[in-house]
């Protein structure tokens, strides 16, 4: 009988990687958590410090565990008695995870805007599970219920309680159904319809993509029986709080995705559904976009940086670890600098996502508010800058953790050896979540063209570039002058393709410049220590 005498072992990477706190051990995201908080800080640290302790160990375990095949979620169409019901079965790890988030109370007044933030921060370290869309989605619900709270209904006014401050303990969950089959993005092209029943509408329909299927409620949009308008609206997705009964809805089947397995999306069929308008009807597509899309498009800004974050950090620790060829890794140039340009990445991406947030805060309550000429300007930068933010954010993510796991060589791609691979797919999602490049780019150019009658596009760089060396602002100013007259919408020929990879190349380079900004005015830390590993070769 032989024995294996190989006694390579990779109990030290391991120690290092699970006994991080992601928080705590991340001098950095303190450094830019600290630079916007400012007073709340100190107050803020000990609520933060409690909950990293169980996002980074309790709750990563389980999100390892609840993203294998078999854990899954499904879907029982019919019970024992022939009843449909449609019923979504997750794990209990899962379904008692999302509710210890929501029991938060993320949503409700009292919880201040930056303690949301970083909360959900910490959770999105270990990529979507099933439950970080479900919490965007509500973001967006409480958002568009606030914004005009002042005509609520009281069966409205029920919803957004229930979704802030909880019912008896127990908090609502949000979803937005907006995807035909005919368009993702192309919201204006709905046919799902909407039909007035008295103080309430009826939907009758289908729905193509519809995440966080097992919510309580939807923000959906629908057109206007009889008109030109599509509206938006809530929806209940079931007929009582004990979630025993659909809302004259059916659920066809759960969709097979890349990535955010855990999360169960599905096609909708709705018999009938009752719904609440909410907003003008005339204005549903702006309100959809506007408020709803806005807060899921930030959302997935954190998550990038989120995702960024442990994907560079398990990086740095393997490339200390590991050996190979007499060498740790890390000592390798070429590998030195990937490392080197995954964490600059993660460090700009991030910094970016607290700055936008800050001033999104600043804004929040200017819905109704008759603004200035500044303010209006203001406004209109935050705008853009939350779409290059998605755009490039989402799109750094899958190079930073694809290169990640370069790092790792063959183990990289070893689905139980690290979450990389799962964070990889969760990137991939992210990407079109909410608008994918193109889309967003084209809506980009248009919104610049279209202010310019009242805000000079070279004013409009200037704004949004604050701060940032005056040659390199003026540069980008001619460059958007040069750019005001493309046609991203004209038959491709070589003329407009070429064109319209320089307006990509354009918004790339100025939101890396925003980034770098912003990571100047923070100051640099370390996201991960130096660890002096024993040599094993």
């Amino acid at each position: 009988m032989h024995v294996d005498e190989n006694t390579y072992s990779f109990d030290e990477f391991l120690k290092a990687r699970d006994e991080y706190n992601d928080f705590l051990d991340n001098e950095f995201l303190q450094l830019a958590a600290k630079h916007y908080i400012k007073d709340e800080w100190e107050q803020l640290y000990e609520k933060i410090k409690t909950l990293s302790e169980e996002t980074s160990f309790h709750y990563r375990h389980i999100a390892n565990e609840i993203s294998k095949i078999e854990n899954q979620p499904k879907i029982e169409h019919y019970n024992a008695y022939n009843k449909r019901v449609d019923r979504i079965i997750r794990t209990k790890q899962q379904a008692d995870m999302e509710e210890d988030l929501f029991k938060r109370a993320l949503f409700s007044k009292e919880t201040s805007k930056w303690e949301q933030v970083l909360s959900r921060f910490l959770f999105h370290h270990n990529g979507e599970a099933g439950i970080m869309c479900p919490v965007a989605c509500t973001d967006g619900l409480v958002d568009i219920l606030r914004t005009f709270e002042h005509e609520l209904n009281d069966e409205l006014k029920e919803i957004l309680r229930h979704v802030t401050e909880g019912i008896d303990g127990d908090f609502g969950i949000g979803a937005q159904f907006m995807t035909e089959i005919q368009g993702g993005s192309n919201i204006p092209a709905n046919v799902l319809k909407a039909v007035k029943a008295g103080d309430h509408w009826r939907l009758y329909g289908s729905k193509f993509f519809c995440s966080a299927i097992h919510a309580d409620y939807s923000v959906v949009t629908a057109r206007v029986d009889n008109t030109e308008h599509v509206g938006t609206f809530i929806v209940p997705l079931w007929k009582t709080r004990e979630r025993k009964e659909r809302n004259h809805l059916v659920i066809n089947r759960l969709k097979s995705k890349l990535g955010t397995t855990e999360l169960a999306s599905a096609e909708v069929i709705f018999n009938g559904a009752k719904a609440y308008q909410i907003g003008p009807l005339e204005k549903g597509v702006a309100i959809a976009v506007g408020i709803v899309l806005t807060k899921s498009r930030l959302d997935i800004g954190a998550a990038s940086s989120a995702f960024m974050l442990r994907a560079v950090r398990e990086a740095l620790q393997y490339s200390q670890f590991r050996e190979v060829f007499g060498r740790r890794i890390e000592d390798f140039p070429l590998a030195k600098g990937q490392l080197l340009d995954m964490e600059h990445t993660a460090k700009r991406t991030t910094a970016a996502v607290f700055k936008i947030y800050d001033e999104f805060f600043k804004q929040e309550n200017w819905y109704h508010k008759q603004l200035s000429e500044e303010e209006k300007k203001r406004q209109f930068v935050l705008r853009e800058l939350i779409l290059l933010q998605k755009i490039k954010a989402a799109h750094d993510t899958v190079d930073t953790v694809r290169t990640a796991i370069s790092i790792f060589g063959g183990n990289g791609v070893i689905e139980d050896f690290s979450s990389l691979p799962r964070l990889f797919r969760d990137a991939m999602v992210n990407e079109l979540w909410e608008g994918p490049k193109n889309v967003l780019l084209a809506q980009i150019h248009r919104d610049i063209k279209r202010a310019s009658k009242w805000y000079e596009p070279k004013a409009f760089i200037k704004d949004l570039l604050e701060g940032v060396d005056g040659q390199i602002v003026e540069r980008f100013q001619e460059r958007m002058q040069s750019l005001m007259d493309i046609d991203l919408y004209a038959e491709p020929n070589e003329q407009t393709i070429r064109d319209a990879k320089e307006w990509a190349r354009f918004c790339d380079e100025l939101f890396y410049e925003y980034q770098e900004q912003a990571w100047k005015e923070i100051g640099d830390a370390p996201i991960v220590k130096t660890y002096s590993f024993k040599k094993q070769l």
